[in-house]
């Protein structure tokens, strides 16, 4: 699995890369996580509002920290 955090390092790009990990961690989840700080990258994906998170390429969240739950739903969507 291969997840994006989307965003320039504000602390709402840092606290939604930590729920990540958290519940890849909770869930016993290998997956590699990236954080991606560069616009023209971010731009690629189609977003034009961090922070963001993509699973395995697709656009899950723009703009806002997805409570815990919606996180482990796309994670474990993206692995079945």
């Amino acid at each position: 699995m291969d997840i994006k955090i989307l965003g320039a390092g504000c602390p709402r790009c840092e606290e939604l890369k930590k729920r990540t990990l958290n519940v890849l961690a909770e869930l016993g989840i290998a997956a590699k996580v990236e954080k991606v700080t560069d616009i023209k990258e971010i731009a690629a994906f189609g977003v034009m509002a961090t922070p963001a998170l993509v699973v395995d390429g697709k656009v899950m969240s723009v703009g806002r920290i997805p409570r815990v739950e919606e996180i482990k739903g796309w994670v474990l969507e993206a692995r079945a």
